[in-house]
C-alpha cells in the first residue's frame, strides 16, 4: 500500500465510514474522555483520547507491523486529534 493509498483510505474511514458508525469525533471523543476521566480519576480531553488511541495502535502494530489497519487508524486518530485541538470540528 502506498502513502497515497493509505491516506485515501484513511480519509474515507474518518470522513465517511467511521463518522457514520460512531458519530463526530467531537462527540465520541468527548464522551470517551468523560468516561475515562471518571474511571481514572483524572481530567482527560478529547485530544487526550486521540493521543491515547494512537498509542493503542502503536502497541498493536508492535505485534504485527504489516497490519495496515493500525497505520490507517493512527493517521485517522492524528487527523481527528489535530482537528479537535484546532477547534475545527
Amino acid at each position: 500500500m502506498t502513502r497515497k493509498e493509505m491516506l485515501d483510505t484513511c480519509e474515507s474511514f474518518v470522513t465517511k465510514d467511521r463518522e457514520a458508525t460512531h458519530g463526530s469525533p467531537e462527540d465520541s471523543f468527548g464522551l470517551i474522555a468523560r468516561y475515562w476521566s471518571v474511571y481514572l480519576g483524572i481530567e482527560l480531553s478529547s485530544t487526550d483520547v486521540a493521543g491515547l488511541m494512537i498509542l493503542l495502535k502503536v502497541a498493536r502494530s508492535k505485534h504485527k507491523p504489516t497490519n495496515t489497519d493500525n497505520w490507517i487508524d493512527i493517521a485517522g486518530y492524528a487527523a481527528c486529534g489535530c482537528e479537535l485541538a484546532m477547534g475545527e470540528s
